[in-house]
């Protein structure tokens, strides 16, 4: 295997002597060989199966010689708009354009096309008629069948459809991926591949498709949100990677099939993925222009878990990654650890051992393993299931290790915490050493907001679960006599969330002293619970009503309440405790 950053160019080709890729993928990113980074991992993934890939990095779509700098490949493009969705990356929760993209060079914004899944494919359709084309990535697996877009404000239909690609690959993808190359490879053709769990495909005749749970059409819930929360019931019942059956919504008269998704790692399978030769770097290319700002945060830290059992209303982590915890074994994590210290550049800090949720590593049931997670109950509420079983013992374990590397001065710990997780006496050993050495003085939880009945929209656990918290993080602190913060994320303006419940928020913020810098305001992503309740205004497992804070200027208004010292937005503050006739009731906070 050649020890280099993969082709991206002729240049490339001919000093690897090769006349002809096998694949090439296409990304919205700049091109960061990290595993970090969905394109990077895919192309390792496929080169240690044997395949030729190359690399084209956020293309010009307005021209075709950047689609064409590699030729055409043997097999297929394999095409993500990146690690976001594009609409994300490229816009704010008001829908203006964001001023800086941390996964392009220079933090330059505007090197990725709006809908940039659409825009890759179809150009690649125009330059390379035949050549079958395969989308991934969290656009594609968020857009696999017909939702809800914020932007357009409307139901649109599967980014398959839209993008004219042969197969859409959602989640992680690498099996699925591997196992196309391979039978593409041994000369089956794209239109046979009906059959790799974790894919879309569509069909006209279903005859080969068999045990398929029919969902509604693209046309009924396009129309009738009853039947659009009939659909998202449907897709969600159906993640289950040991007992999920094929999903079939018809669009016109196109039959769009979700096939089950694919099953989880074992520790040894993820193992191998993340011990592949990474140069663990930008592109060369990009030296010049400052460099990559998004892999700088992640240039040090290692990624020890995927998938999320936590199911927040607002997150597609489980969607995506699966509610499965899949851990990366402790000899993995050092090797990388030792590894990592030794590379140029190292000044002694590992920045962060984490995944989806920092306290998830090692997290494990034994239902997992043999018919995969519980249909009609939740991993973590209204308390943690007494089957799920924490790796806080493996933890304080592997960080002790780490911690005594010969180059490693410090062990920090940046992903955020599931703070219910650290609330009883199982967690006093974890939450002391972790205070005591493995946050740089801020640790990162997301209680999200304060409302019982808002938190019970966006599956969060109640208020008290967090004071309890709070209350032992302020104690071990004490004891430790270190001056130590927490950051906390909360979110505007999600349903459920009224003016009354921002000012609520604000008051418990003042009241606490807690910091109300990280304010998120609701962005409605595709495919996620609350999404769905954002654009049925009813919560499609309870049939409740649910009110939802549409217009951009109350959007506005709850921010300001929350943020309620911030100068900026005084007038706004101003107008909405008018129309709440409670001014009194914060005045002493900003005066």
């Amino acid at each position: 295997m050649n020890n280099d950053f993969l082709p991206v160019s002729q240049k490339d080709l001919k000093k690897r002597g090769w006349d002809q890729l096998d694949i090439i993928l296409i990304t919205g990113d700049a091109y960061v060989d990290h595993p970090s980074y969905g394109t990077a991992v895919i192309s390792r993934v496929l080169e240690q199966a044997g395949f030729k890939v190359g690399i084209i990095a956020q293309p010009d779509w307005r021209h075709t010689k950047d689609f064409t700098a590699l030729g055409a490949p043997r097999l297929f493009f394999g095409i993500t708009s990146g690690n976001t969705d594009s609409m994300i990356a490229n816009y704010t929760a008001n829908k203006k354009l964001r001023k800086t993209d941390d996964y392009s060079p220079g933090s330059k914004p505007g090197l990725r096309p709006d809908r940039a899944l659409i825009v890759y494919a179809n150009k690649v359709r125009e330059i390379y008629d035949r050549v079958p084309i395969i989308i991934g990535g969290m656009e594609a697996s968020l857009r696999r069948l017909a939702h809800y877009d914020y932007w357009d404000n409307k139901v649109r239909r599967s980014i398959l459809l839209d993008a004219r690609a042969n197969i859409l690959v959602y989640g992680m993808g690498e099996r699925q991926v591997v196992e196309i190359a391979q039978r593409m490879d041994k000369g089956e053709k794209i239109g046979t591949l009906i059959n790799i769990r974790g894919t879309v495909v569509v069909k006209k005749n279903i005859d080969d498709i068999s045990r398929y749970l029919v969902i509604p059409s693209y046309e009924e819930i396009k129309d009738d949100k009853e039947k659009f929360n009939e659909a998202f019931r449907n897709v969600y019942s159906q993640m289950n990677p040991y007992t999920a059956k094929p999903l079939l919504q018809k669009h016109h008269v196109q039959n769009v099939i979700q096939l089950p998704p694919a099953e989880p790692f074992s520790s040894q399978e993820l193992d191998r993925i993340y011990e592949l030769p990474y140069q663990r770097n930008w592109h060369p290319r990009y030296t010049a222009q400052s460099g990559i700002k998004g892999f700088k945060t992640v240039e040090f830290s290692l990624i020890s878990h995927r998938g999320c059992c936590g199911e927040c209303s607002f997150c597609s982590l489980h969607l995506h990654q699966g509610r499965i915890i899949q851990s990366r074994s402790a000899r993995s994590l050092i090797d990388e650890a030792k590894s990592l210290s030794e590379r140029k550049g190292f000044y002694g800090v590992i920045t962060d051992i984490g995944g989806p949720t920092a306290n998830f590593w090692q997290v494990d049931c034994s239902l997992w393993h043999k018919k995969g997670f519980c249909d009609d109950t939740h991993c973590l509420l209204p308390v943690k299931c007494k089957n799920l079983k924490l790796g806080y013992k493996e933890s304080l374990s592997l960080y002790k290790d780490i911690r005594a590397l010969p180059k490693v001065k410090h062990v920090f710990i940046a992903s955020g915490f599931r703070y219910d997780l650290l609330t009883e006496k199982y967690a006093d050993e974890y939450l002391k050493e972790v205070c005591t050495h493995h946050i740089s003085g801020q640790m990162k939880v997301a209680p999200e907001h304060v409302c019982a009945h808002v938190l019970a929209v966006m599956n969060k656990p109640e208020l008290p679960v967090f004071e309890k918290f709070l209350d032992r993080f302020r104690t071990i602190n004490t004891r430790l006599k270190k001056n130590q913060f927490l950051v906390n994320y909360f979110i505007s303006s999600h349903p459920g969330s009224t003016l009354p419940d921002a000012l609520t928020v604000s008051k418990y913020l003042a009241k606490t002293k807690l910091a109300s810098e990280q304010i998120q305001d609701f962005i409605p992503s595709p495919l996620t619970l609350s999404t769905c309740i954002y654009y049925t205004g009813t919560h499609p497992f309870t049939g409740e009503k649910v009110y939802v804070p549409r217009t951009f200027h109350e959007r506005k208004m709850q921010r300001a309440l929350i943020q309620h010292k911030n100068p900026r937005t005084r007038k706004l503050l101003n107008e909405a405790l008018r129309q709440l006739k409670g001014s009194h009731q914060i005045k002493n906070l900003l005066y």
